[in-house]
């Protein structure tokens, strides 16, 4: 990196970073009971002005808050890996089918299996999460082409809409699948209590640990197969290695939140023009980092807009996401169809 590019690339730490901080003390903040930011940073100092305010910051907002930052930076990791392992730029853990699989696996063992502890699903979101992400990537590969982008986008749109309804129909059928599903399906940071994030977040930095390893063999992957290999790199143990990381940060996050799609598509590609900006390129080991500061930052948005839209009703993260990503989705679609005519 030139001595020209070194002020922006600081810039490139210093702004998501204090963007990131600034959305955290508004998410403690905003809400129905709306706590000024002077209290709040009293209260983050032990210089609470009231118990209320005191237990609405560290019982309620302080564990959502975090919630958000540590699923958010889940789902920007694997979305960021994900379109890296399969040089897809359409790859996403929500459209490719991996969170619906998470979700339906979840949703079985709840309603058929009776679980009704985190520790007692999340061994299932993982097996969903892999499972679902192995089957697109099979569907994806049928054909003469091979794996193509737009294929294997397809293939994790028709996975999303099986598994999708199937977990419905095991909500409809069982209430207290019902009861836990309703809300946690759209993707939300509420409805979990302080201990969620602890339970789940060996399993998140385990996933976060592997992502950020294979950042300097993503550069050369990038490259093709062949480069790769003729640098020495073992391809078969850098996937298995990604597809354990993308399982572990997605199956975590939805176990948690709920299949929030769209984050892990969305943020990588606002991660290559920031790198772009700053001079940086397309290296991996900024993208990754970056795409794990800005997801977070998403997530949080969509859940303090979703709490001030129409209040005291809460609209849940997922949704006011999928409005943003619904449209870029489409948008990137006709982008490498237009580029394969």
């Amino acid at each position: 990196m030139t001595r020209a590019r070194a002020p922006r690339a600081v810039l490139l730490v210093v702004l998501p970073g204090a963007v990131l901080l600034a959305l955290c003390l508004l998410s403690i903040a905003l809400g129905a009971v709306r706590i000024p930011l002077g209290q709040v940073v009293e209260t983050l100092f032990g210089h609470a002005p009231n118990t209320r305010i005191e237990n609405v910051i560290w019982s309620v907002r302080i564990p959502r808050t975090a919630l958000g930052l540590a699923a958010g930076a889940a789902l920007g990791l694997s979305g960021s890996l994900m379109q890296a392992l399969t040089r897809n730029p359409l790859a996403d853990p929500g459209m490719l089918g991996v969170s619906a699989g998470a979700a339906f696996a979840i949703a079985l063992s709840v309603g058929v299996f009776g679980l009704g502890s985190l520790y007692g699903y999340i061994w299932f979101a993982f097996a969903g999460a892999l499972g679902a992400s192995v089957l697109a990537y099979v569907l994806g590969g049928l054909g003469r082409s091979g794996v193509t982008p737009v294929k294997l986008a397809l293939a994790g749109v028709a996975i999303t809409s099986m598994l999708t309804s199937l977990t419905s129909g095991i909500a409809l059928t069982n209430p207290d699948a019902l009861n836990r599903y309703r809300f946690w399906g759209a993707g939300s940071l509420s409805g979990q209590g302080p201990d969620a994030l602890l339970q789940v977040l060996p399993f998140l930095a385990v996933g976060a640990v592997l992502a950020l390893a294979t950042t300097p063999a993503l550069n050369s992957l990038a490259l093709g197969d062949d480069v790769a290999s003729s640098l020495g790199l073992r391809l078969g143990l850098i996937r298995v290695q990604g597809v354990a990381a993308v399982t572990l940060l997605t199956g975590g996050a939805v176990a948690v939140i709920g299949p929030v799609v769209f984050v892990g598509l969305v943020v990588p590609h606002i991660a290559r023009i920031l790198t772009q900006a700053a001079g940086i390129g397309p290296d991996h080991r900024w993208l990754l980092p970056l795409s794990a500061v800005l997801a977070p930052a998403l997530l949080l948005i969509a859940d303090i807009a979703g709490r001030l839209i129409a209040p005291p009703i809460e609209i849940q993260a997922g949704v006011l996401v999928a409005f943003v990503g619904g449209p870029f989705f489409i948008a990137m679609v006709r982008r490498r169809r237009l580029a394969e005519l």
